[in-house]
């Protein structure tokens, strides 16, 4: 089963260049259940921001799972500001009084400027290859400012918590993915949703596996 994260992460490498690159679960969980849970993706554009909790919404939902948008509970006030720590203990425990058991949060923790070569390599098998030929395929190097081509890699977390009554916002699993610079924003969090999906399921978080 964990394969198919790596599996997964190749697949979606190749159509929306979104990969999983760290996966991270308490060690003292081996299944997690949650019966009610909370989608909150932290955005400043409010359309993608529902964009995103209604797709992963509907996931959920599709696997007998109640959920919820941040956008159907936060107030207004509560995204407008910097809180307190206690603002947000007095949001938990209200969370708690709605039978809430989890929270799934993701967020956007920084980004890179890349470069790649915009030539493609069209000799990597030809070991016959001469220097000339190297040489004069690749001397833009020196002398080409758009030799490379620039590109932004985006960082993204999820991250499950627990908030069950009597215990700490405790973290259940946290995955890092990153996502090269969209073309299309819609597909990129679409396959986003997908591999959240499938990791949390292949390592019997909230639902379990449907893959075998």
């Amino acid at each position: 089963m964990k394969k198919l994260i790596v599996v997964l992460s190749l697949m979606l490498m190749g159509c929306s260049s979104i990969s999983l690159v760290e996966n991270w679960k308490n060690p003292d969980i081996v299944i997690f259940n949650a019966n009610k849970v909370l989608i909150v993706g932290m955005a400043q554009n409010d359309d993608t921001r529902e964009d995103f909790e209604s797709k992963l919404q509907n996931e959920f939902t599709n696997r007998d799972v109640e959920a919820w948008r941040s956008v159907d509970i936060f107030d207004l006030s509560l995204t407008d500001s910097r809180k307190t720590d206690k603002e947000l203990d007095d949001v938990e425990q209200s969370l708690l009084d709605k039978d809430f058991d989890a929270i799934l949060l993701t967020k956007i923790i920084g980004s890179e400027n890349r470069e790649s070569f915009v030539k493609s390599i069209s000799r990597w098998d030809d070991h016959q290859s001469r220097f000339n030929d190297d040489y004069l395929e690749h001397q833009g190097i020196y002398y080409d400012d758009n030799y490379y081509e620039k590109y932004t890699i985006y960082h993204a977390e999820t991250t499950l918590y627990c908030i069950c009554e009597g215990k700490e916002r405790a973290m259940i699993w946290r995955g890092i993915i990153e996502i090269t610079e969209p073309d299309d924003v819609k597909k990129a969090i679409k396959d986003y949703v997908k591999m959240i999906i499938v990791a949390m399921e292949d390592q019997d978080l909230v639902f379990t596996s449907q893959v075998e």
